[in-house]
């Protein structure tokens, strides 16, 4: 009698481990595995930590699809959804950006006018205020320093911190914390008790804000939680989040893109010698294509099967979305392991697309362009004190970076 294999089983029996490793001396590309995959096809199957087999989705066009499809949940706790970690010991609550609506809406709007773009530009005198004097300071500081310690984490961090409501002094506690939950290689028990700092934390500002309310963000919550409209443990969830998106992703942007632009010492030169504000906008859009800091995907599940170039994802099976690799897909970019900072890199996915793109995106962008306008011109000279090889890069983290960035000028 003959047997029959299904592909799809035959698929996942030799699906390659995810994430993937990033190429030796190649810091700034997404990992050759999956440039290969995304010529192969749209969908491949990739195994996870746990055994598990989600599909991994590698193009640009079916990304933005399945990011606005119905048929797809953010929901952690939904069968089949491709965990990054195991679930920590007694569980520490679930963010907003990991739930569907109508949660997910009803939570986020609560939080979403700090973030609109008019409130966003209202911030832009007082970034620019930061980041001229944390500039002053390196200037008449130390010569060679690091760049993270000395200013790419600090900028994000006291802005963050203002926003919200939180003391900058409390920066190094959040910091290391922060540290811990996004660290791929700490256990779940290391994680949890990390989350759980943050949380006692936040609770702790919280009441203080329900008692005192000033004009930050953690009092707005503080207000809901006051009229029943949040309990304390969300209001906390949501302080804990922002905290740590607020600075760990911009900071890493901050010293990423200013390595890379050291890379690219003519692409350096355009934002240097300008001032001009939409080409100063349009090198923070290339820049967020060209690098995207995240590397271990959007995690999704589907609750509906789909079909997507011939291949068709049952329900209950998990979704990846590699959007490193989407945002070099020669489909929808030219020459897209060329970095361009006149390019029109708009329609990338470092934010996400969809009902659950990225909230704090105007800020981000807000704060990468006072930073890339304005380091480099006041500090022309500035360069990489360490040859490239010696930099230390993030790779057991699900925000890439590098750890350290010596400078000199």
């Amino acid at each position: 009698m003959t047997s029959t294999v299904n592909p799809v089983d035959e698929r996942a029996a030799r699906a390659p481990e995810f994430p993937m490793a990033r190429a030796a001396g190649c810091p700034f590309d997404p990992p050759p595995a999956l440039r290969d995959l995304q010529r192969e096809g749209p969908l491949a199957r990739v195994r996870l930590w746990d055994g598990s087999t989600p599909w991994l989705v590698t193009r640009y066009a079916d990304q933005r699809a399945l990011l606005g499809d119905p048929r797809v949940s953010a929901d952690i706790h939904r069968p089949g959804y491709p965990r990054q970690a195991p679930m920590p010991p007694g569980g520490t609550g679930v963010s907003f950006i990991l739930k569907d609506d109508p949660e997910h809406a009803r939570l986020r709007r609560m939080v979403t006018a700090p973030f609109a773009i008019k409130r966003v530009e209202a911030m832009r005198p007082g970034v620019q205020r930061i980041v001229d004097d944390l500039i002053d300071e390196l200037l008449a500081g130390p010569n060679p320093v690091d760049l993270v310690e000395a200013f790419a984490l600090p900028v994000p961090s006291l802005v963050i911190c203002q926003l919200l409501g939180v003391p900058y002094a409390d920066h190094d506690f959040f910091q290391d914390n922060s540290k811990v939950i996004i660290n791929r290689n700490v256990t779940p028990e290391q994680r949890s008790a990390a989350h759980g700092n943050l949380i006692e934390y936040l609770d702790g500002l919280m009441g203080e804000k329900i008692d005192h309310p000033v004009d930050d963000l953690l009092s707005g919550l503080a207000e809901r939680v006051t009229a029943g409209e949040l309990s304390r443990n969300e209001a906390a969830q949501m302080g804990v989040l922002l905290l740590i998106a607020g600075h760990e992703t911009t900071a890493n942007m901050i010293a990423l893109g200013t390595l890379a632009l050291f890379e690219h010492p003519g692409q350096l030169a355009l934002l240097r010698d300008t001032d001009d504000r939409r080409l100063i906008a349009s090198a923070v859009e290339e820049l967020l294509r060209y690098l995207h800091i995240t590397h271990s995907g959007r995690r999704r599940v589907a609750v509906a099967d789909i079909e997507i170039g011939g291949e068709v994802i049952r329900a209950g099976e998990g979704l990846i979305l590699a959007n490193d690799i989407a945002n070099r897909d020669p489909g929808m970019f030219a020459e897209p392991d060329r970095l361009d900072l006149r390019r029109d890199a708009r329609r990338h996915v470092a934010f996400g697309f969809g009902v659950h793109q990225c909230l704090g995106q105007p800020l981000a962008r807000m704060e990468l362009q006072v930073v890339y306008g304005t380091l480099y011109r006041r500090i022309p000279t500035l360069r990489p004190a360490v040859e490239l090889e010696r930099i230390p890069f993030k790779h057991d983290g699900s925000v890439y970076g590098v750890y350290e960035l010596p400078v000199t000028w």
